[in-house]
């Protein structure tokens, strides 16, 4: 990969000027199928070619996304925008196409070939080596009426829950009824110390992903990009919220900086070009 064509990025752009920027010079260098969405800042959407390329996924991560049954089901997921911008293209938007995407990022580092085999990255993430990933895992966390939540977490690696963000603005802001229903709340959580806007509950998916990791007796991480300071002050309010100490040290921040650091070289240098993340130092 041509990386130094790519990794000259003017400096002090936000971080949705540089993916783009960075997207767009990736789908023309390497010819990738693509289309840009509307805005001010478009994102790219990446469509699968006639060789089977696909530019928003690393090629051996993609081999073997489309050779499992679960995960390529991920792939069929329509993109929001589709029907309402009618795009140019001859191909259906799908919500892992966007060069903007978190778990199309998700998926490109844990469907890589011998990931989770290896030594550094399972003890920086405190799993086991070999772990199946599975994507879109419901956890079916209790609610007060006796029923189950339906809602899914990004990843669950055995026993580590995983919620992954990129270019998302918040962590979802929700009416407190859908957070009161939980039946664990006031056993996890101090309520009152948790954050609120406009009455609406905030961080609504941590809430409900440190429910899920104790309702299942593991453990919860939030992956973000060391770029994101905002999304780390939030997961920080959250947690300190969180009044079962022995409980608290299972919950996790990792930037995605930091879990570089562990990937393979190839990898990495993907994720340096397509998504500006050098590892940490």
């Amino acid at each position: 990969m041509a990386k130094s064509s790519i990794s000259d990025i003017p400096t002090g752009l936000s971080l949705r000027s540089e993916l783009s920027l960075r997207n767009i010079k990736f789908a023309s260098i390497y010819k990738h199928l693509h289309e840009l969405t509307d805005g001010e800042i478009p994102s790219v959407i990446f469509g699968r070619d006639e060789e089977g390329r696909h530019g928003n996924f690393h090629p051996a991560a993609y081999r073997m996304i489309c050779n499992d049954r679960e995960w390529s089901k991920r792939l069929n997921k329509v993109h929001t925008a589709y029907k309402r911008v009618r795009p140019r293209s001859n191909w259906e938007w799908k919500e892992l196409d966007c060069s903007h995407s978190s778990d199309a990022l998700l998926m490109n580092i844990f469907c890589y070939p011998g990931v989770t085999n290896r030594i550094n990255t399972p003890t920086l993430l405190g799993i086991d080596r070999n772990v199946s990933p599975e994507f879109g895992f419901k956890p079916r966390t209790p609610l007060q009426n006796g029923k189950n939540d339906t809602t899914e977490i990004d990843l669950r690696l055995g026993e580590l829950l995983i919620e992954a963000k990129l270019m998302e603005s918040d962590f979802q802001y929700a009416d407190s009824q859908l957070i009161s229903r939980y039946r664990d709340l006031e056993t996890v959580f101090t309520p009152s110390e948790l954050p609120t806007r406009n009455g609406k509950q905030g961080s609504y998916q941590l809430i409900r992903g440190v429910l899920a990791a104790y309702a299942n007796e593991g453990s919860f991480c939030v992956f973000c990009d060391a770029r994101r300071p905002d999304l780390i002050e939030a997961w920080y309010r959250v947690m300190s919220a969180v009044r079962l100490l022995d409980f608290r040290w299972r919950l996790k921040l990792l930037t995605w900086q930091e879990l570089s650091k562990t990937l393979p070289k190839d990898l990495q240098d993907f994720l340096i070009i397509k998504y500006g993340i050098f590892p940490s130092i």
